[in-house]
């Protein structure tokens, strides 16, 4: 169940008036930040791909010629600087995104890493994820990106059909992907998470799940399903609006998605969020951070963040955007020591919208001692307790409030909230 941010503003503002008639107490200035705000993730994109995938509408670019020691230098200040806006002092992850950063060299990601650690406390244990595609991760490379710091890969496998791995625009086979698999597993064992698609034209639910039952055989214990969605101004866009290709059948694609949730389950994989399955504690403590609304700073080309900047002076946290086109990023960067385009403070109800609507993505939901970090006058029972609307949702078996919080309600997070008592189990 996704929670419409329309219906969570709605929530949150009627109960905020309710609350605003209540006698106020004078706090004598300016609010301060939240519990964790000197702690955040930190994301950083490398913008480059060898070419453009036939689906996807990311932020990445064809290189032609590219100046990797100038891109990592900018992303060495660009962190530093951040770094110091945000006030930030632990960094608790770093996952390198793209784009293909597995194209990047080890050197560029263990400078990062260095830039990181000279600014912030990043602990030895930390999480450090590499995305990476077949085609550009050798075993030697990836040994090469885990001396560099990297402990932990995700592999964009997408398919193990050569056929729908051609429909999509990758430039590895089925044999490679398998590879790049068995190679990442023995370098980084129980470290690796592997990118899975449903619901591509013409698949069929059968043959899917015979991929991932295969899949499972060979994987580690992280496994990420993903929905093609069909983006406007893509190759695969075009061809099925011109009727080359059909188009997606939803209701295919939502028997596959409970199918393979089903039998994920039955291979001892927790769905602890609505793509993502893991098995053996093996959850990403990055992607928690995004969805238990935690602080992230995005570093380098198009990077999104979420932080208060408090070393400038700031108590409300901004939704920050960097400039999308690598060198004109560059040329920022050189010029300011960073390359945000775009800073929208967040008011309390949009960050209160967000809480609810990022935690109710996961099995876990939001418990209460969750919601007090960010509204600690205002309780679930507050906002939620008296809603028609919500009453409504849960007669209808889709919302859970309870003793632990809030939470999309279906059997499997149901089994899995009693089976860890309400609260993430995050490595």
């Amino acid at each position: 169940m996704a929670l419409p941010r329309s219906q969570a503003r709605g929530w949150v503002k009627a109960a905020k008036m309710a609350q605003r008639r209540r006698p106020a107490e004078d706090t004598g200035g300016p609010q301060s930040p939240a519990p964790g705000s000197q702690r955040a993730a930190l994301y950083v994109h490398w913008p480059y791909c060898e070419k453009r995938c036939s689906y996807c509408n990311f932020n990445k670019y064809i290189p032609r010629g590219v100046d990797e020691a100038a891109l990592r230098r900018c992303l060495v200040i660009e962190a530093q600087t951040l770094l110091r806006l945000s006030g930030v002092r632990r960094v608790e992850s770093v996952f390198f995104g793209g784009g293909t950063p597995s194209l990047a060299s080890p050197h560029t990601v263990a400078a990062v890493l260095e830039a990181v650690a000279q600014a912030a406390h990043l602990p030895a244990d930390s999480e450090v994820t590499l995305e990476a595609n077949p085609t550009s991760a050798s075993g030697s490379r990836l040994a090469a990106f885990g001396a560099a710091g990297v402990n932990r890969l995700s592999i964009g496998l997408q398919s193990l059909d050569d056929t729908e791995l051609q429909l999509l625009g990758r430039t590895h086979s089925a044999r490679d992907a398998l590879q790049t698999l068995a190679e990442a597993q023995r370098l980084f064992p129980g470290r690796v998470s592997v990118d899975l698609m449903l619901g591509l034209p013409a698949q069929q639910v059968g043959p899917w799940l015979r991929q991932l039952q295969g899949l499972l055989r060979c994987c580690d214990d992280h496994v990420s399903l993903y929905q093609l969605s069909l983006e406007r101004g893509t190759t695969l866009f075009t061809q099925v609006q011109q009727g080359a290709l059909p188009a997606p059948d939803p209701e295919l694609a939502a028997e596959m998605y409970q199918e393979g949730r089903a039998v994920l389950r039955e291979a001892g994989f927790r769905q602890y969020e609505v793509s993502n399955f893991a098995r053996n504690g093996a959850l990403s403590t990055h992607n928690w951070t995004y969805w238990q609304c935690g602080q992230y700073l995005g570093v380098g080309p198009g990077a999104h963040g979420r932080f208060i900047p408090q070393g400038a002076g700031g108590h409300t946290r901004e939704a920050r955007i960097q400039t999308l086109e690598p060198d004109s990023w560059m040329k920022e960067v050189m010029l300011f020591g960073h390359g945000t385009r775009r800073r929208v403070p967040l008011s309390e109800l949009e960050l209160l919208e967000e809480v609810l609507a990022m935690g109710l993505r996961t099995d876990v939901g939001i418990t209460h001692q969750h919601w007090q970090q960010f509204e600690p006058q205002l309780t679930l029972w507050d906002l939620f307790g008296a809603s028609k609307e919500v009453k409504e949702l849960q007669e209808q078996g889709l919302l859970l409030l309870d003793h632990r919080g809030l939470a999309a309600e279906n059997p499997l997070f149901r089994a899995q909230r009693i089976a860890t008592g309400g609260e993430p189990r995050v490595p």
